[in-house]
Parts: C-alpha cells; sequence; structure tokens
C-alpha cells in the first residue's frame, strides 16, 4: 500500500525539506515515536487518519526516535510519543501522549486556516470602520457555516460591546470553552462590560469630575464613564479617592472595580503598578 501524500517518515537527510521549508506551505505535525513505544502505535494510525481527512491542511512528518537519535536530541526529546506542530519554519505547539481524536482536532484547528477565518477577517475590518450591522450580517453567516470557528464568538462579543448590547456580549463569553475565557483579551474584555454597565445607570451629564459633594454613587458611576473614555488614570483616582471617603460603598466596590480595571489594562500598563501601590498604601 502506497504511502499517503500527506503523510511522510523524515530523517536527518530530509529534515529540512520536509519540515522546516514544508512548514512554509503548510503546517506540519512532528510525531516522534519509537517502534516499543505502545501509545505510539496507538496514536499515529489517528495521526494518519487526520491527515488524510484534512487532505493536505497540514503534513504528518514521522521520527522514528530510535534511528534518528540526533533530531530527537536536537529538540530535547524526553519522552514518546512527542508531537510537535511546526509553522514557518518554528515549532509553535506540542503536545505529548496518545490523545483522542477529538482533542486532537481542536488542536489542530488552532493553527490551520478555515475558509471562515476571510468572513471574521471581513468583519474586522467592518467592525474597524463602525459598519457594525454589515460585520453583524458577515459574523452571523460565518457562525452559520462553521459553528465551531474559534474566532467567531471573540469577534461577537466585540460587536455587541460596541453596540452597547451588554447582556449579549456577556452571554457570548459564557458561551465560549473555558481556555478561550481565560484569555487575557476575553478577560479584558469582561471587565470592561462591567464598566459599560455600571456607567449605563447613570448618564454622563449627571455629574463631571472635581465638583463637590459628589455621592458614592455617582463617583462611583463617573468613575466608569471615564473607563469607557479610556481616561484610566482619573477612573483610578476616583476609584481611590472613593474608598478613602467610604470604603463601605457597594460592598468595597471602588476596591473591586480597581481590580478589574487593573485586570482590564494588563501587568504591563505603567498605571496598575503604580495604583497597586497607592491601593496597598491604602489599605495597609
Amino acid at each position: 500500500m502506497s504511502e499517503s501524500p500527506y503523510s511522510h517518515e523524515v530523517t536527518a537527510e530530509n529534515f529540512e525539506k520536509i519540515v522546516i521549508q514544508g512548514s512554509r506551505q503548510a503546517p506540519v505535525l512532528v510525531d516522534f515515536w519509537a517502534e516499543w513505544c505502545q501509545p505510539c502505535k496507538m496514536l499515529m494510525p489517528v495521526l494518519a487518519k487526520l491527515a488524510d481527512d484534512y487532505r493536505g491542511k497540514f503534513i504528518l512528518a514521522k521520527i522514528n526516535t530510535e534511528e534518528q537519535q540526533g533530531l530527537a536530541a536536537q529538540f530535547a526529546i524526553r519522552s514518546i510519543p512527542t508531537v510537535k506542530l511546526f509553522k514557518d519554519g518554528q515549532p509553535v505547539d506540542e503536545f505529548m501522549g496518545a490523545l483522542p481524536e477529538a482533542e486532537l482536532r481542536k488542536f489542530l484547528d488552532r493553527h490551520i486556516p478555515r475558509e471562515s477565518d476571510n468572513l471574521v477577517a471581513q468583519a474586522r475590518l467592518l467592525l474597524q470602520q463602525g459598519e457594525t450591522a454589515a460585520a453583524q450580517d458577515i459574523l452571523t453567516r460565518a457562525r452559520a457555516e462553521d459553528p465551531d470557528n474559534p474566532q467567531v464568538g471573540p469577534m461577537l462579543i466585540e460587536l455587541h460591546a460596541q453596540l452597547g448590547d451588554i447582556d449579549s456580549a456577556e452571554a457570548e463569553i459564557e458561551a465560549l470553552p473555558l481556555d478561550q475565557r481565560e484569555k487575557p483579551e476575553i478577560t479584558a474584555l469582561r471587565a470592561r462590560l462591567q464598566f459599560a454597565r455600571i456607567a449605563a445607570q447613570t448618564p454622563t451629564a449627571e455629574a463631571r469630575a472635581g465638583e463637590p459633594d459628589l455621592s458614592s454613587e455617582t463617583s462611583y458611576r463617573l468613575a466608569a464613564h471615564k473607563v469607557l473614555q479610556e481616561d484610566y488614570e482619573t477612573a483610578l483616582q476616583m476609584l481611590l479617592e472613593l474608598m478613602k471617603k467610604d470604603r463601605q460603598y457597594g460592598d468595597d466596590a471602588a476596591r473591586k472595580a480597581m481590580l478589574s480595571l487593573f485586570e482590564m489594562l494588563g501587568t504591563e500598563h505603567p498605571l496598575v503598578g503604580q495604583y497597586r501601590n497607592k491601593l496597598f498604601n491604602l489599605l495597609h
């Protein structure tokens, strides 16, 4: 039986051509295995089946670690099976052990371009241009054609947030798989939605920063408006002042809001380190 055109035995002599050069055309999945390894023998036919199922969207490269010890040492293979995925000449992801087919498909789908990705890219451009209705139409089409595309959910969250539809945006977040929900960009967006919900309860005209004798509730909501206006320093200062004035407001709402804003901005933002120190000094 002839070998599949999507699966190759790889040696030191053809590694550069098949894996390095080949991964510049399509992802290459490199399976490090050995004859004595039972999990390897369980995994290999599943990988071969997937290579045929995906019909060239990725190439399977099989490296026998007993015969190709130099390659195994080069990539510090400590246990087998170890599977590394190469793109553009570099390893970008890996797993160890014999995963079930469903998990393997999830692993591959994170790296293999999908036809619906073009629709998501179009929607992203339209959203940046403020064409929300057109973007929504395209995302609805992308979800209908490819409901498992992991890019569609986050884009719909951005769309609903831009439209001010907080409930729909939060529902989309809750519908994401757990690993996606925990990504920094989704965590930041969830925090922004919390501030949008707070701000929606009070119009900006009701109060302005610097006015004397603002109520705690007005200060809190005005700080949320400042977040949405990307005036983060003013928002953090207002929340800090609210803590000093009325620590009990809203069950410590000002401190919780500051922590949400830290999460939204990310640890590298200069305001985060500055106001973490101020918050620490106030608390201690």
